[in-house]
């Protein structure tokens, strides 16, 4: 059945999975190609997610991850305002409009380095999020009135294992920050999860400030990955940021 959305009226959703049976692709080995590069081809190909992309639903395979996480935890509401951290190529985006609805103005703001095309329905800002400059003039702009951050936001690998999960923090603090300054009482962030030594302290944080904490990993999220997702809803407000 579809959810219904604040104002009381229904709306479908898109399907939290891609729709159809699909048979398995073998792949054969190559002359001069590496075992490692036939597992990966073989796992494109018969990736149900990565197919999908061939129908311009959307622009990444990552939307399916954030379709999971809201069918689970319903927080891409109609008509809220939304932030999505580390946009390109614009997956999340295309869902957030999906869901809240296409309004003017826009209640969609998606934010990266990167450039990135157009969506219907949201305003995209390019610039550097963990800029301290830039990430003030953002909260000045949008403080108390966002409903829900998001943020999928990764580092690029070094494969320096302590390099890697020191980024990966940092991104994830900065996302907790920026939310504590925007959110209005009752939001939710939502935020790619990572292990490394500080996800003890972040979690304590967040389980202060919002009312529940929970970490999912959205069956678009391929098997052998260690990515989760913390989803946290219900923001207390000021005075426990």
């Amino acid at each position: 059945m579809p959810r219904n959305d604040r104002g009381g009226r229904s709306r479908a959703k898109s399907p939290s999975r891609p729709r159809g049976r699909r048979l398995s692709v073998k792949v054969k080995s190559a002359k001069g190609r590496k075992a490692s590069s036939t597992r990966w081809l073989r796992r494109q190909l018969n990736d149900p997610y990565v197919s999908t992309r061939g129908d311009k639903r959307y622009r990444s395979r990552a939307a399916w991850k954030l379709i999971q996480l809201d069918d689970k935890f319903e927080f891409l509401a109609r008509g809220r305002c939304v932030v999505d951290l580390g946009a390109a190529p614009g997956g999340w985006t295309q869902v957030a409009v999906e869901r809240i609805g296409r309004v003017t103005p826009a209640r969609v703001i998606a934010l990266d380095t990167s450039e990135m095309e157009p969506i219907n329905g949201a305003e995209y800002l390019c610039l550097n999020f963990l800029d301290t400059n830039e990430r003030s003039r953002l909260i000045d702009r949008f403080a108390r009135r966002v409903e829900v951050v998001l943020s999928d936001m990764a580092a690029p690998a070094t494969g320096h294992r302590v390099t890697d999960q020191l980024r990966a923090l940092r991104l994830s603090e900065a996302a907790y920050q920026f939310a504590q300054r925007v959110l209005v009482a009752g939001g939710t962030l939502v935020l790619k999860g990572f292990h490394g030594g500080g996800e003890a302290e972040l979690m304590s944080a967040l389980k202060r400030d919002f009312a529940l904490v929970r970490t999912s990993k959205p069956p678009a999220s391929r098997p052998e990955s260690g990515e989760t997702y913390i989803v946290a809803i219900g923001f207390r407000g000021e005075e426990f940021a």
